[in-house]
């Protein structure tokens, strides 16, 4: 119960809200102020950290061009930045996969937020332009504690709460 009052409390959109806590390196899906899903995730390395702050998805895009420094990589394995692409409203900035999956969990990107293409798959079929994303350097204690559960306590307290 004290998880879902903190959840609720940070959900602006009563429907869907995208969080990201960067020490934790995972993205939290809310609906309805309730925990839909949980992804580990690479967040920015030291010299490139992830930005905080609230922002909002602007861009969906399916087996995305990657273009840096004027490299260009078009879809497929080699694709740094995977098979899809939820740009955010910070320019450069966004939630993406991966070619590089040993990332995940460290942080390792040049700020955005990297998931394995999987996850990003399920998680780009759950969202739409104008969902609100907030990229935390720190989270509300509670959920901050629901986190730190293990993987199978994580799932009692879930099913308790009716999800």
């Amino acid at each position: 119960m004290v998880l879902m009052a903190a959840a609720e409390a940070h959900a602006q959109d009563p429907r869907r809200r995208i969080i990201v806590s960067i020490p934790d390196r995972k993205v939290i899906l809310l609906e309805d102020g309730q925990i839909k899903r949980i992804y580990p995730v690479a967040v920015g390395k030291p010299s490139t950290p992830s930005p905080s702050g609230e922002f909002t998805v602007v861009a969906r895009i399916s087996n995305p061009t990657w273009y840096y420094r004027g490299k260009i990589v078009g879809p497929g394995s080699a694709n740094p930045i995977g098979t899809r692409w939820l740009g955010l409203s910070v320019p450069g900035y966004g939630i993406h996969g991966t070619s590089a999956p040993a990332s995940i969990g460290k942080p390792s990107s040049h700020g955005c937020i990297r998931m394995r293409n999987a996850d990003i798959e399920e998680l780009f079929e759950l969202v739409q332009v104008g969902d609100p994303v907030e990229l935390l350097s720190e989270l509300p204690a509670d959920v901050a504690r629901f986190l730190a559960l293990p993987q199978d306590e994580r799932a009692i307290v879930l099913i308790a709460a009716g999800n």
